[in-house]
């Protein structure tokens, strides 16, 4: 199989698991991938570079490394922020976060660095142009200015990926070529299922296909398969549903993630009833997560049933606020059935025998209470949780709090929320369970 991999799709293999380690590891583990990656600006979901996701997150180490490697400070996602404009803003929302604090300071450097060179190509283009008639416009300068900073910023790439070449001669000549080109093949076949699941395909299909890199098709295919896991029972609007979907995956990097590793999963299920806000006529008594029967399923608008792996709505009147409600229920409900099947630990939002990962939830739902005697507001969806009698199903309901409470807010307003009022919990969901979720996606 190793040997019929395509040069794009290793390329699409080291883009993927680059994108996996800047949520899940540290720099050092994933030093061998930037070197074999062709272009450090390349763009993924909503047009973010690898400089993007980093600064996002408050990755120092990542950043610093991809600024050495010519990462270009000036590129805009599709909310028109650059490197620079979003380390601001994470430093306006997180004043007392350092790592954040470094990063402004690393992307300010580089890009005072950037704008210094393009200052004197003016100065240098004004000088010589002196004793000369000007037949050019002032834009036209200027974009001639910045045409060339963007020349010497593609050779200072050409120049890493020469070293990067070099460096696997050297490599070579230790080791073996046919050596590391068996180990490079074992390492793209053992990985293989990693990179087609990110791309959310169907699980059990006969034959697979190159994992595609267009955003659009991949959002398209993702939305597809939980299309084919979803049941209509009451009502008819499979447009609605698939709108929700939609919306799911474009809010956010962790909505978005739910819906792919779900989609891959043929286990799971999702019952709808479009003509009610409630699930009572689908589901009338059934058993929560703490042992609690509930006999009256007109109480709720929705529910994860872990037993049966299946998620059931009550979607009417889907449309504005109402909208937002109902994405916010079903996602909860999601990121719950999300838990259990990747976790396989009843619902825990981290795997059997991981005691360090056990530790730092239970400090997380400790912050969270210590939130709540303090009083100041809480955010709704933990409320939920602190009123679950076992410790298994507040640890459940706590994570599956993250994905609807950015649901609710929007992704924006959500993060600041749950940044400011429960970090560790944040910050665990991002880098344990988000990342968890990539890597275990199933085509």
């Amino acid at each position: 199989m190793a040997s019929n991999i395509s040069a794009s799709g290793a390329e699409q293999f080291v883009e993927e698991r680059l994108l996996i380690g800047l949520f899940t590891g540290p720099l050092l583990q994933h030093n061998e991938l930037l070197d074999m990656l062709e272009d450090v600006d390349v763009r993924g979901m909503r047009q973010k570079t690898l400089l993007h996701v980093g600064v996002g997150l408050g990755k120092t180490d990542w950043v610093e490394e991809l600024l050495a490697r010519g990462a270009d400070t000036d590129i805009t996602d599709d909310s028109q922020q650059n490197a620079l404009s979003s380390a601001e803003e994470m430093v306006r929302q997180f004043p007392d976060n350092v790592e954040r604090s470094k990063v402004l300071q690393l992307v300010t450097l580089v890009h005072r660095r950037d704008q210094a060179i393009l200052r004197r190509l003016q100065e240098s283009s004004s000088r010589s142009t002196d004793h000369v008639t000007t037949v050019a416009s002032p834009e036209c300068d200027i974009a001639s200015l910045k045409s060339s900073v963007d020349s010497l910023r593609q050779e200072m790439k050409s120049l890493v990926r020469q070293l990067s070449s070099s460096l696997e001669e050297l490599k070579d000549q230790v080791c073996g070529r046919d050596a590391l080109l068996r180990c490079l093949e074992e390492s793209v076949t053992s990985t293989a299922e990693d990179v087609t699941c990110i791309k959310c395909g169907l699980i059990g299909e006969a034959s697979l296909s190159q994992p595609t890199s267009d955003p659009v098709v991949a959002r398209q295919e993702c939305v597809d398969a939980m299309m084919r896991r979803t049941r209509i029972v009451y009502g008819d609007g499979v447009d609605k549903m698939r709108k929700l979907y939609e919306r799911l995956y474009d809010e956010d990097e962790i909505t978005a993630c739910i819906i792919k590793y779900l989609c891959g999963n043929d286990r799971m299920k999702v019952m709808v009833d479009l003509e009610s806000v409630d699930i009572g006529r689908m589901k009338e008594k059934f058993v929560r997560l703490d042992g609690e029967i509930m006999g009256n399923g007109s109480d709720w608008c929705s529910f994860c049933d872990l037993e049966s792996e299946t998620v059931y709505l009550g979607a009417k009147d889907c449309f504005g606020d109402r909208k937002k409600g109902v994405c916010s229920y079903l996602v909860w409900t999601l990121s719950q059935l999300s838990l259990k099947l990747v976790f396989d630990n009843e619902g825990r939002p981290y795997s059997r025998g991981d005691v360090e990962r056990e530790r730092e939830w239970m400090r997380a739902l400790e912050e969270a209470e210590e939130r709540r005697k303090r009083g100041g507001g809480i955010v709704v969806y933990i409320n939920y949780a602190f009123n679950r009698k076992t410790l298994n199903a507040k640890l459940c309901w706590l994570a599956a709090a993250v994905p609807s409470s950015i649901t609710y807010h929007g992704s924006t307003v959500g993060r600041s929320l749950l940044q400011r009022k429960y970090p560790l919990l944040l910050s665990l969901y991002s880098n344990n369970v988000m990342g968890t979720l990539l890597a275990s996606a199933k085509r």
